[in-house]
């Protein structure tokens, strides 16, 4: 019963989360995406946010979309079932492939391809021809 309770107030406050950055951020976030609580997501140009559907982005991740050295306002995307692990760093302007893993505390200076596994700082991929399910969850072969 307590499990359900959890289970129930946890997608209500996801949904709740979810429309305030779509609807008063205006940020381009499928709605069958995840995002975790500790992801922090750019605000300075939030509608420079896109992130399509089953990705989910993990604890501590951030991505930008602005980058205040070079005076830039930028889209970066992320794309269908992606998963963007916990402290990784997207850069503003970055496009994320389909069906794409970024490691933990990875650090995302240059578009990453579809269907490969990027890691490290900068990031560089590290697997290619990689199948992933709902938010990014490898697809044994």
């Amino acid at each position: 019963m307590i499990i359900k309770i959890r289970e129930l107030i946890r997608f209500i406050m996801i949904s709740i989360r979810h429309f305030f950055l779509t609807k008063l951020y205006k940020m381009d976030i499928s709605k069958q995406a995840r995002i975790s609580y500790g992801a922090k997501l750019d605000k300075t140009f939030p509608k420079g946010i896109h992130i399509d559907a089953e990705s989910y982005i993990a604890s501590g991740a951030i991505i930008f979309s602005h980058d205040f050295s070079r005076s830039l306002k930028t889209d970066t995307y992320i794309g269908k079932k992606c998963f963007i692990g916990a402290n990784a760093i997207i850069m503003a302007g970055i496009k994320i492939g389909d069906e794409v893993i970024i490691g933990s505390g990875s650090v995302v200076t240059k578009d990453i391809p579809s269907n490969c596994i990027a890691a490290g700082n900068p990031a560089k991929v590290i697997r290619e021809n990689v199948k992933t399910s709902k938010y990014g969850k490898i697809i044994s072969n």
